[in-house]
């Protein structure tokens, strides 16, 4: 009602609401092939504007149509296809040489990746135009084009029409690099070269193997044989393909590829298989390109500090990415979760198993860096250390079981939270770890030493040697194949730790390996690796918080990382707040130090003042704690299984 000037009331009017119009339909996906073959040319040649361009020709028939932007990507498990970072669609009917007529296109209302299309009669070819934007700044996204680097990922630009199954839908791929450029990818280029010279043409490929072989490019490019004599041995190549901000960072050592070649040669023990018809890894050495880990059936995105080669000794830190993404190939590609596994990249995925698909994956590759001597037995055991401090202490563990974890891709769409010993992000990673540790050591102990999780690990990715294609599990049968290796209630040690709630780590199978937990004022060496790679220093066990120089973070002094109800936290600090100085001093991490330690006693305690946006303040920590620093110490009289997992298979 209504209330008119002198107090009575009135009937408001009948307010009239236009029905809206029902977007047209999206086709559901059916059993056929798409007719014809999709022409896909990529110009990643503008490294100065960072720009892509897109030219696209799609056999089509009159009627409607609706093209895909590809939305849930694999590897990232959640809905985050960079939409945003395309721009200037225009569509036209025909091959578009001669300017044909233009062709209206009109986004769905509700799935806005997808782009509806009216083809009238005469025209048999769709001509799409299109712009993909590569960020300019880290706050705007990953950046993939650089005046050196360039990384294509096809998922960003192209097209597909909906209603098929990616693996039936064809495309043929022809791409335009800077001249010069050297490239590496799971693609082959139909006369064999690895450097444009003029356009790079592909031989026609399904659009599932299309979007899982990206491609690295750039103006210093160097490849290493990491299986030599593969091909005569009738096994499948494999190639480290590395392009850099310049070509001293391409100087690798001797020992610097063999330990790579030992990578190799460790999986080749641990899977007994190979599960592609060959292996590229992509690495980038850069600080100007954005890093990345990420997982492909024939090839794995890697990218990490330009001093990855040239500073072997001390760039220790970043070493367990390749063989994590190594991995992988059997787990998580090769094997995949059933409700992971979807027809196409539009259809939405559903994450329930992560903690096999990248928790198993992070255990194997944390063990095929040290049984590869990519990282020392002393650096591997820090690494556990810090692992297992670093969710002992996970406040969020008392609301969020690690379950639940595993929805944190589609939840936050993998954005780093501030808070994230609260609210607990990627967990089903670390703490996975600490638990296919637990579930190792059982099998040893149970088995008086003769089965382990490398007899899962050939029993589960192991077979059918040679298959590419995507074989599919469930919970089920992960139960099952560890009941194959050694009888036991799986079903129930698995669910207990992934539904739990704390307090405290999962750190039975440490335990059963030998080792526990304890914290002295020695730095931590897996954390003092972090320093070079991370470019972090971390008080996180004794103050609460890291301190990062990163640019690409706030830095330099940017604090992050702030434990929940953490020193720190009480004190009343967040993420992302400036360190100014400590004690009346400029602050830097050596005076940090030294005033933890000369608070031993209470005499001085910390005071530190902040910048946080345009404000200052002081804050005071009466910490007397020291500095801490985890490390693993034997247990005595007790096996020392991790030493024996650990070690390099003959």
């Amino acid at each position: 009602m209504l209330r008119t000037l002198f107090g009575g009331l009135t009937l408001a009017p009948a307010l009239v609401v236009p029905t809206a119009l029902a977007a047209p339909a999206i086709p559901a996906i059916g059993p056929s092939a798409y007719p014809g073959v999709i022409r896909l040319s990529v110009d990643a040649s503008d490294t100065e504007r960072r720009i892509m361009h897109v030219d696209e020709r799609i056999p089509v028939r009159p009627g409607p149509l609706v093209l895909f932007y590809p939305q849930w990507l694999p590897g990232n498990h959640s809905p985050n296809g960079r939409l945003d970072q395309m721009a200037g669609l225009e569509c036209a009917g025909g091959d578009g040489e001669a300017g044909g007529p233009r062709i209206d296109w009109t986004r769905d209302t509700v799935n806005v990746w997808a782009f509806h299309v009216e083809i009238p009669r005469g025209v048999s070819t769709l001509s799409c135009h299109f712009d993909f934007l590569s960020p300019l700044d880290p706050q705007q996204g990953r950046e993939v084009m650089t005046p050196a680097i360039v990384g294509v990922e096809w998922n960003q630009v192209l097209l597909y029409p909906a209603g098929y199954d990616a693996s039936r839908i064809q495309f043929r791929p022809t791409l335009t690099l800077p001249a010069g450029f050297g490239f590496g990818t799971a693609l082959r280029a139909t006369d064999g070269s690895t450097r444009a010279d003029g356009p790079i043409t592909f031989g026609d490929v399904d659009l599932e193997t299309l979007v899982d072989s990206p491609l690295f490019s750039g103006r210093w490019f160097k490849a290493f044989d990491l299986d030599p004599g593969a091909e005569s041995a009738g096994r499948p190549p494999i190639r480290l393909d590395v392009v850099a901000d310049r070509e001293a960072n391409l100087d690798a050592k001797p020992e610097a590829i063999d330990a790579h070649r030992r990578l190799v040669e460790q999986a080749d023990r641990l899977f007994a298989s190979r599960h592609y018809a060959h292996y590229d890894f992509l690495l980038s050495l850069s600080d100007q390109f954005s890093g990345i880990g990420l997982e492909h059936h024939q090839s794995s995105e890697n990218g990490v500090r330009p001093n990855y080669f040239t500073d072997w000794k001390g760039a220790i830190g970043s070493r367990t990415l390749l063989p994590h993404e190594y991995t992988h190939s059997w787990d998580g590609k090769f094997r995949r979760p059933a409700d992971l596994t979807t027809p196409n990249f539009n259809v939405p995925m559903q994450d329930s198993l992560l903690w096999v698909y990248e928790g198993q994956t992070q255990y194997w590759g944390n063990v095929l860096a040290a049984r590869s001597g990519l990282q020392d037995l002393e650096y591997a055991r820090e690494l556990q250390a810090a692992t297992a401090a670093s969710y002992d202490v996970r406040a969020g563990r008392t609301w969020r079981n690690l379950q639940d974890t595993t929805n944190a891709p589609i939840v936050g769409a993998r954005q780093q939270s501030d808070w994230v010993d609260w609210v607990r992000g990627a967990d089903y990673y670390d703490e996975m770890d600490l638990i296919w540790l637990d579930v190792d050591t059982k099998i040893r102990e149970l088995s008086n030493e003769t089965k382990s999780l490398d007899d899962f690990a050939r029993l589960f990715f192991g077979v059918d040697d040679g298959r590419v294609k995507v074989s599919t599990y469930t919970f089920d049968d992960v139960v099952a194949t560890l009941d194959r290796v050694q009888r036991y209630d799986w079903r129930t040690l698995l669910r207990a730790r992934l539904d739990e709630h704390g307090p405290g780590a999962p750190l039975d199978g440490l335990a059963r390996s030998g080792w526990r937990l304890a914290f002295d004022d020695k730095e931590n060496q897996f954390l003092k690796g972090t320093e070079g790679t991370r470019r972090t220093v971390s008080y996180r066990f004794s103050l609460g918080f890291d301190v990062s120089s990163d640019p690409r973070q706030g830095g330099p002094n940017r604090v992050t990382n702030v434990g929940w109800k953490s020193p720190a936290f009480e004190a009343g600090m967040t993420a992302r707040m400036t360190l100014v100085a400590v004690n009346g001093r400029s602050f830097t991490t050596e005076l940090l130090r030294e005033a933890i330690v000369a608070n031993r006693d209470g005499r001085q305690p910390i005071e530190l003042i902040v910048k946080s946006g345009d404000y200052y303040r002081t804050v005071k920590l009466d910490y007397r704690g020291g500095l801490r620093y985890p490390h693993l110490v034997r247990i005595e009289g007790t096996p020392d299984r991790l030493s024996q997992i650990l070690a390099p298979r003959p």
